[in-house]
């Protein structure tokens, strides 16, 4: 015993796994891998996240070897870390784009009269609101369905920008025709020129928005940052440069040529690199999408009861309190409203990764409820607490007046989680009748709130109109979302609320012609049949 322990036996040394370029293992940590290789794993899914995401020998590297996919991903990333992922990137996109824009009129100030800056805001401000009516809302039609298009990819996304540059056109035009009626001070953009600018602007807008849905559905979500990145830089440099040359019309040059370059290069990473790579990943049987118009009308009509709310209520502050009132509110709005553009953002990832996974869509949601409930809280926390001082940047009488305001908006961010998880498994099931009815109800509660407790309680009954109505709306989708969470076996082949009522009228099977992920043919779109 002695002499072993005064020379013990030597143990066989341990044969160590070979460098890989990515982790090998398919299984959840701890695993084997050297530090060298999960270091290089952990690199690239950094990078994963970068414009360009990984190249395409890196994404081959990721697949286990047995020749399948790393958790049933089609193009060899894991879903698990692109939902995350991806929806983090979408939430910085929107953020980045709220910050930078603000910063850009924040020198629009500095460099020209007071006069030139409201009539081109105003000027923008119409065209990218025509452009949001004219777009038909196809953006986020596109979102939904070109994860599962496969080889119909690029099809799918030319046709949806014919149709939107279309009427975003057609509504530019029927504008400028009704501006002596309607907006009299933009006169000026009926001369020839401009008047032609102003339309162009309006159709370039509706593909600056398109070209985000179509990256997003493709996963090149680093590119969205991207690009909104590229636009938002290129215009404020834009904008100096037009500054010292004396440009009067700087400002609105700019936007649109910052906008050109930014579809410009958008455009072609979507048509060389995203569109080709996903067709080629996606499954050579694919169908054409099928009735997309018909999904994307249902969706617009939503985000029309959406609009209302958030275009109403301004208008009955200033009415009841005036316009200083009014600038109190606004600012308060817009700081809040950041919260819920970055949550509507984030989801659009969980519509992505349950269209190309049924299966695992309430996976999905159940993930994406509790991700979103946790950054929320930590922001929410963040405003309520320190209101006071960030409305003091902005000057003393906003934190006197706005300061309560703010808070319960911001606390509205909390249920806006439970909407938000609703209404994109709702787009992901084809539930028109729940895509629409959420945000009616929604709008519906909120302006009656404002109604009542605006004239009692003044800006603190406005955010209490907006707590109630969001706080009660959640609670009763919470119902429904218990049992759709539930339903992990759920597909989009069954058939929706509307789809039983249209088998009840007509007597067919909606499951002869809805696939999973599939849509009707090029021939129905363009005879303008059922599915449009």
């Amino acid at each position: 015993m002695a002499s072993l322990l005064d020379h013990p036996r030597p143990r066989p040394r341990r044969r160590r796994r070979p460098m890989a370029a990515t982790c090998p293992c398919p299984v959840a940590m701890p695993c084997d891998c050297s530090f060298r290789a999960l270091l290089r794993a952990r690199l690239r899914s950094v990078r994963a996240a970068l414009p360009g995401g990984l190249p395409a020998r890196a994404r081959t590297d990721r697949r286990p070897a047995d020749g399948g996919t790393a958790e049933g991903s089609a193009d060899g990333r894991p879903r698990s870390d692109a939902l995350m992922r991806n929806g983090h990137v979408l939430a910085a996109s929107s953020i980045v784009a709220a910050g930078l824009g603000g910063f850009f009129w924040l020198l629009a100030t500095r460099y020209y009269a007071v006069e030139t800056v409201g009539r081109s805001y105003a000027a923008l401000s119409a065209a990218m609101f025509l452009s949001t009516l004219g777009s038909l809302n196809l953006g986020d039609a596109l979102v939904r369905f070109v994860p599962a298009a496969g080889r119909h990819t690029r099809s799918l996304v030319l046709r949806c920008y014919v149709i939107s540059i279309g009427f975003s056109a057609t509504v530019a035009v029927g504008f400028l025709l009704l501006i002596p009626v309607v907006a009299p001070d933009l006169a000026f953009l009926r001369g020839p020129v401009l008047a032609v600018a102003f339309v162009a602007a309006t159709a370039g807008y509706s593909v600056f928005v398109l070209q985000d849905g179509a990256l997003t559905g493709t996963r090149r979500t680093g590119w969205v940052l991207g690009e909104n990145a590229v636009f938002a830089v290129t215009k404020t440099v834009l904008l100096a440069a037009c500054a010292v040359l004396a440009v009067s019309s700087g400002i609105m040059l700019a936007w649109a040529a910052a906008m050109l370059i930014s579809i410009g290069l958008a455009n072609l990473v979507l048509f060389r690199r995203a569109v080709p790579s996903h067709e080629a990943a996606g499954p050579a049987d694919a169908e054409p999408p099928q009735r997309v118009l018909r999904w994307a009308g249902a969706d617009y009509l939503g985000n029309l009861f959406s609009f209302a709310s958030y275009s109403v209520v301004p208008l009955m502050v200033l009415a009841q309190l005036g316009p200083e009132g009014s600038a109190y509110y606004s600012l308060a709005f817009v700081i809040a409203e950041t919260l819920f553009v970055a949550t509507f953002s984030m989801g659009h990832s969980l519509v992505v990764e349950g269209a190309r996974d049924p299966h695992r869509l309430a996976e999905y949601a159940r993930r994406m409820l509790r991700h979103t409930g946790l950054l929320l809280a930590g922001a929410v926390l963040v405003i309520v607490a320190g209101a006071p001082l960030i409305l003091g940047v902005f000057g003393p009488a906003y934190a006197e007046h706005g300061t309560t305001v703010l808070r319960l908006m911001a606390l509205c961010a909390l249920p806006v989680a439970v909407i938000n998880v609703v209404i994109q498994m709702a787009r992901v099931r084809r539930a028109l009748p729940w895509m629409i009815g959420v945000r009616v109800a929604s709008s519906a509660m909120v302006i009656t709130l404002v109604a009542v407790l605006l004239p009692r309680y003044g800006l603190t009954g406005v955010g209490l109109a907006w707590l109630i109505a969001e706080y009660v709306l959640a609670a009763g989708l919470l119902l429904v979302l218990r049992g759709w969470l539930r339903a992990t076996d759920r597909t989009d082949t069954g058939p929706t609320d509307t789809e039983r009522t249209d088998t009840e009228r007509t007597g067919t099977d909606p499951t002869d012609t809805v696939r999973s992920g599939t849509e009707p043919t090029d021939k129905e779109l363009a005879d303008g049949g059922e599915p449009a």
